[in-house]
């Protein structure tokens, strides 16, 4: 026997339907009561448009947590880069940085300390990704997180940050599946416990690098820039430790948007190095350059001496780009079988059958300088152990 829920005599559906149109008219099918709704929030249609001021091939957003972070993202900025944003636990911190796009999401700062950072950027999180719509629009290639390995903040927030930018370019649709990192190590001098958070940063931004979520991880070796220019003020130490990476990379990105009269270093060749993972860069100034050799010594001293960061294994790379800029003496004289040999230095320093991108520009000084470029570089582990034993870590 069936059970209804249903008690007492059923009304037809042409009955039901006449009651409703009686109710409520020809073609209604319900009306709504008078129920007071939230007012409606209108979308906003236009879509904020930045524009860098510079010539490159890649529109590449800068973010930089922490004080240290936030100078790096400064650096860009002075170089053209419009697509740029700084957050800090301090807002004091913020006061020094001269961004339009600043974002403090604690107070007091992290004291070194960064679970406090992590804390503070977990409970702002969607705040912190809201600003960065807003600071660099939809139109990015691809977001780089600005990090000072040795502070609270930029360690504490490093891979919150990179997480928060990787779901932004997901949403965005950007052309780079990777979020780019830039991640500064301190001065052995400045105490066990920065280096210990330089320690712990640089492990796990190379987890990220192997996760497949970073690339490229660019290293700022502080103590490396220290060595290459000793007599630096105090002034100017950072201001040059800065603008060495971001200058090398702003080159890159900026001639592969140039055409060249020679040999051209095109976008599709330095998008193959930013997807190689770790990167290093470096420049030699070549001075005896009617020497038949001196372009191919360069380049190894180059790689050797001059690269921004300590502690790596160059021979790992297997991939690397060299460019070549010259006066109009320069190139004009030199015999074409000199560049080649010392592309053919640069591929014999890598790995085997490792890809060396290269190109040869016309410049507006009177000179030759090497510029270099190596990617895929295995983990730093010379730099980790250094590291680790000033921070005292067992």
């Amino acid at each position: 026997m069936e059970e209804s829920l249903n008690n007492g005599s059923e009304e037809s559906p042409s009955q039901q339907e006449n009651e409703v149109k009686s109710l409520y008219g020809e073609g209604v099918d319900i009306a709504l009561p008078d129920i007071l709704l939230p007012p409606q929030i209108e979308e906003d249609k236009t879509k904020k448009v930045v524009e860098d001021e510079c010539l490159v091939s890649f529109k590449n957003a800068f973010i930089g947590s922490g004080q240290g972070g936030s100078r790096i993202a400064e650096t860009f900025h002075s170089l053209g880069y419009r697509r740029i944003a700084a957050i800090n636990t301090a807002q004091q911190d913020l006061n020094t940085i001269s961004l339009e796009n600043k974002l403090c999401f604690g107070e007091g700062g992290a004291g070194k300390d960064p679970l406090v950072a992590q804390k503070k950027f977990e409970e702002k999180r969607e705040d912190v990704l809201d600003f960065m719509r807003r600071s660099f629009g939809d139109d990015v290639d691809r977001i780089y997180v600005c990090i000072g390995g040795g502070g609270g903040t930029g360690s504490g927030t490093m891979e919150p940050l990179v997480n928060t930018a990787f779901e932004m370019q997901s949403t965005i649709k950007s052309k780079s599946k990777k979020v780019g990192l830039i991640l500064a190590l301190p001065k052995y001098s400045e105490g066990k416990r920065v280096n210990a958070n330089a320690f712990n940063a640089l492990n796990r931004a190379y987890s990220m690098v192997r996760d497949g979520l970073v690339s490229p991880l660019i290293l700022i070796d502080n103590e490396k820039v220290g060595s290459l220019y000793p007599n630096l003020t105090v002034a100017d130490f950072w201001k040059v430790a800065n603008h060495s990476m971001a200058g090398l990379f702003h080159l890159f990105n900026h001639t592969s948007a140039k055409d060249s009269t020679y040999s051209a270093f095109d976008s599709n060749d330095y998008g193959n190095i930013l997807d190689s993972g770790l990167i290093v860069f470096g420049a030699s100034p070549v001075q005896d350059w009617k020497d038949s050799v001196a372009i191919s010594r360069a380049v190894r001293e180059n790689l050797k001496n001059n690269i921004l960061t300590g502690g790596v294994d160059l021979s790992s790379g297997n991939t690397a780009a060299g460019v070549i800029i010259g006066g109009t003496e320069q190139l004009n004289n030199i015999p074409q079988k000199n560049l080649d040999d010392a592309f053919d230095q640069l591929s014999r320093m890598l790995k085997p059958n490792s890809i060396v991108h290269r190109g040869i520009y016309s410049g507006d000084k009177p000179n030759l300088t090497v510029f270099s470029a190596v990617g895929g570089l295995s983990s730093p582990e010379d730099k980790l152990e250094e590291l680790k034993k000033l921070a005292d870590i067992q």
